[in-house]
């Protein structure tokens, strides 16, 4: 885990250190462990570490092939680097190191551009050699890689802000992105981000540069969602789900020279990580749990399911109980953490656990994806029992934050065109080599819209912090398996029917058959008191109203009855609009 940055100049002259400079102090959270760099022509290349592989500086980046000179900068980790090397070693290749980063690079060199096909885990990563840069993105788009063309050259970095840093970026507002981030709570799909000069790469995709300033993408990994041609009971769907995501696990606990954690939300999906990592028969198991103050309508905490499992198995649990005064206190932090603007109440729970987390270790285990790839949440049955309409239409009624016209009561005229987000979900949801309409739903949720959602905000509020989160359900092997299951087999039981079958004996039933809970922060949901006075102080500011975002109508609406005003999802309307503009004052 890592942060990286670089620049490839099109006019051929040397890039300008300080630039480098600027981008790797950004990024020096991601990656506490040491700095590199490496200038070759036209091309600069940096790095933050977070030692986890390989500890030694053998695996120190950027890592340089001496007989090339092709160089690597990468951030992520490759789950079967050890089959990886073992091949290259029989087709002729000699190691310096024992780390995955020599093995991506070797890969490349044996490989080409294939070689994103042979590797297992999340990554980003750019390679140069000296004639193009070679940059790539895992295929569920855990890692993040954003860039930005200047004109006289282009340059990446794992966030935003290093890009900003480095200065020359168009920070108008793209009104595409805009629509999508009111309407999809906060997501703005690749390629696209809130800014007109910044995109990120897409998840499954490679980017080729040409030191002439051509661009060229490539798609490697698409995920289908059709069924297999041997029709499968429902017992034996259960043991091969079991079973990939016993790999899947067992993977991302092994591949580490330090010691992994597991955050234990008290939900389903965390509890069943450490039912499944007790089965590996990994002792001494460290699990973190993080409450805050309740609020009448909601309980601001999961304790009374977490605690059972923790001691079930014996773990070294921690929980933190965290104040609402400590909340606003450390909330302009978490947003200064965030590459882009994130809705979701938990982002601030996940930045103050993974601060205590980063105390006792580097690497944790989250249960971050399994609603989306096993049909978790509320919505997906209401979508399934809608018999009118369109697919966008059955998606739209249970999903989006705003319709098209209340957009546009939202935002200044100069941003309301077409319905930009109604056309990109309607065209997703007719994608070929999907049986039914809850595949089409699912498969977009786990290629697309989880992407820039919960894995982002994970990566974020982790690597804040310098921790590593690995997320084994989101392992593209067992994703692969379950958009291939029957869609009932996930929407039984009030969703995730499989994982349910699957934790029965090795989780309490209290924690499988409760109702399916969210990570709780009653305050930024029931806005009022010192969290309404923040907000009305950012959306009653002179910056807020000359930046013109906003029409004050429907502002004042807002603020003037901010629990009356929630999402179909059940977020605060008034906090999207605070955050957003928090986040530019922040970033602009």
């Amino acid at each position: 885990m890592c942060g990286i940055a670089g620049e490839l100049r099109f006019d051929g002259r040397t890039p300008d250190p300080e630039i480098l400079t600027r981008m790797l102090a950004r990024l020096a959270r991601r990656g506490p462990d040491a700095e590199g760099r490496h200038t070759d022509g036209a091309v600069q290349l940096g790095h933050r570490r977070l030692a986890i592989i390989d500890l030694s500086p053998r695996s120190a980046q950027p890592m340089i092939d001496a007989a090339s000179g092709a160089a690597l900068v990468f951030n992520g980790t490759i789950y079967n680097y050890p089959e990886l090397r073992a091949e290259l070693i029989a087709l002729g290749h000699v190691f310096h190191s024992d780390g995955d980063t020599e093995v991506i690079l070797r890969a490349y060199l044996q490989w080409g551009e294939a070689c994103v096909e042979h590797l297992h885990g999340m990554f980003a990563f750019a390679i140069w050699n000296r004639e193009t840069l070679f940059l790539a993105r895992d295929r569920l788009g855990i890692k993040p890689l954003y860039y930005s063309e200047t004109g006289a050259g282009l340059r990446f970095a794992s966030t935003p802000q290093a890009l900003l840093a480095a200065g020359g970026v168009d920070t108008g507002i793209d009104a595409v992105a805009l629509h999508h981030l009111f309407t999809l709570h906060a997501v703005v799909p690749a390629p696209r981000t809130i800014y007109n000069g910044i995109r990120k790469l897409a998840p499954g995709t490679t980017l080729t540069v040409y030191a002439q300033g051509k661009l060229r993408h490539r798609k490697y990994w698409s995920l289908k969602a059709e069924r297999p041609p041997q029709a499968r009971s429902e017992a034996e769907w259960t043991e091969a789900i079991h079973e990939s995501l016993r790999q899947a696990v067992k993977k991302r606990i092994e591949i580490a020279d330090v010691k992994v954690g597991v955050l234990l939300s008290g939900g389903l999906d965390s509890s069943l990580l450490v039912a499944l990592l007790a089965e590996q028969g990994v002792s001494d198991l460290m699990t973190f749990t993080v409450g805050f103050e309740d609020q009448p309508e909601e309980r601001g905490n999961e304790f009374e399911y977490s605690d059972p499992v923790a001691a079930m198995y014996g773990t070294r649990h921690h929980k933190f109980l965290i104040p609402n005064a400590d909340v606003l206190r450390r909330l302009p932090e978490a947003v200064e953490q965030m590459s882009e603007p994130m809705f979701a109440q938990d982002a601030v729970a996940f930045y103050l656990l993974s601060e205590q987390v980063s105390k006792t270790v580097k690497v944790v285990q989250s249960g971050q994806g399994a609603d989306e790839v096993f049909g978790g949440y509320f919505w997906y049955p209401r979508m399934a029992a809608e018999t009118a309409g369109s697919p966008l239409d059955r998606f739209r009624k249970h999903y989006f934050d705003r319709d098209h016209d209340e957009f546009c009561q939202l935002a200044a005229a100069d941003y309301c065109g077409p319905d930009y987000t109604g056309e990109l979900i309607a065209a997703h949801l007719a994608e070929p080599f999907a049986d039914a309409f809850i595949d089409q739903v699912l498969r977009m949720d786990t290629t697309m819209l989880i992407t820039d959602d919960p894995v982002k905000r994970v990566d974020n509020m982790t690597m804040a912090w310098g921790l590593e989160a690995r997320v084994p359900f989101l392992d593209h092997q067992l994703v692969e398996l379950a958009a291939s299951m029957p869609p009932e087999l996930k929407l039984a039981s009030e969703g995730k029917h499989v994982l349910k079958q699957i934790a029965r004996g090795l989780i309490p039933d209290t924690v499988i058959d409760r109702k399916k809970g969210y990570f709780p922060m009653p305050a930024l949901k029931f806005v009022r008191g010192e969290f309404l006075d923040f907000m009305r102080d950012i959306l009653d500011s002179q910056a807020c109203r000359e930046r013109g975002l906003y029409q004050r109508a429907y502002v004042e609406k807002l603020l003037d009855a901010p629990e009356q005003h929630h999402t179909r999802i059940q977020g605060s309307k008034l906090w999207h609009l605070a955050l957003l503009e928090y986040w530019l004052q922040n970033n602009g």
